[in-house]
């Protein structure tokens, strides 16, 4: 089996989709469409074939493209079922816990859900990544416009659960403002800070912070350190539910 291929297309002001690519079958996917001509040109100048267009959430900078990207390429549109009157028109209706092939790649469904309601996110062991949209986000997580604290947590939570070596491509450039936060929240934190530095130097050069480890968000991303009794504690809330303490460093990013 070769080696799948993942390529990261800058999108609108800090949008970003992806193309999966199954060298074996040729089959391509296409995660979110923020604007379809850069990921027609990326086909183009890599001849491939798209074979499926997936939807993460109904958010317009995700789906814009996605009716002028089929009309052009083709590609079957998936997305959540239960969301289907918000999203572009479906050829397959997903839902949490679905799978389904992409070429010889498996696709598994999660509902992560708290950003907006219907999130889905995509897994794809094979390709050693998990495609999070604005649920898990590089140091961050997508502001709550529909879910409530609890939703959000549980679905950072079932992406937590994931081998710490997948990588998270999350769906916008918003990495430096998150760090800016984050640190606010664990200033001692030693990787953190060293990747503070890295994101810093990333942004200068112009290269894309995403995707990321989940190893890495693990240590540095605030969102999925609820856990920590030091967070907890530093925030008032020694006794506190996990939950609870995301809540609250929630609406601290929102007023930030």
């Amino acid at each position: 089996m070769s080696e799948p291929q993942i390529v990261t297309i800058p999108c609108l002001s800090d949008n970003y989709a992806f193309l999966l690519h199954d060298p074996d079958t040729g089959a391509t996917a296409c995660i979110d469409v923020p604007d379809h001509a850069p990921i027609i040109a990326e086909l183009d100048a890599r001849g491939w074939t798209l074979s499926h267009i997936l939807i993460t959430h109904h958010h317009w900078d995700h789906v814009q493209g996605v009716d002028a990207l089929k009309a052009a390429k083709g590609g079957a549109v998936c997305g959540c079922g239960a969301d289907a009157a918000r999203l572009p028109a479906l050829d397959h209706k997903l839902a949490e816990g679905d799978s389904f092939q992409i070429g010889g790649l498996t696709a598994d469904v999660l509902d992560v859900s708290g950003h907006c309601d219907n999130h889905l996110a995509f897994i794809v062991p094979a390709a050693n990544a998990a495609f999070t949209a604005d649920s898990l986000m590089a140091l961050g997580c997508g502001r709550l416009f529909e879910g409530t604290p609890d939703q959000m947590w549980d679905s950072l939570s079932k992406l937590a659960a994931l081998p710490p070596e997948t990588m998270i491509y999350s769906g916008h450039e918003y990495t430096a403002s998150n760090a800016r936060f984050a640190i606010t929240i664990e200033p001692d934190n030693p990787d953190l800070i060293s990747r503070i530095a890295e994101i810093d130097a990333a942004r200068t050069a112009d290269r894309p912070t995403v995707p990321s480890t989940l190893a890495l968000e693990l240590a540095t991303n605030p969102f999925l350190r609820a856990t920590n009794p030091d967070i907890a504690t530093a925030l008032g809330l020694a006794d506190a539910a996990p939950a609870r303490v995301f809540a609250e460093i929630r609406a601290r990013k929102d007023a930030f």
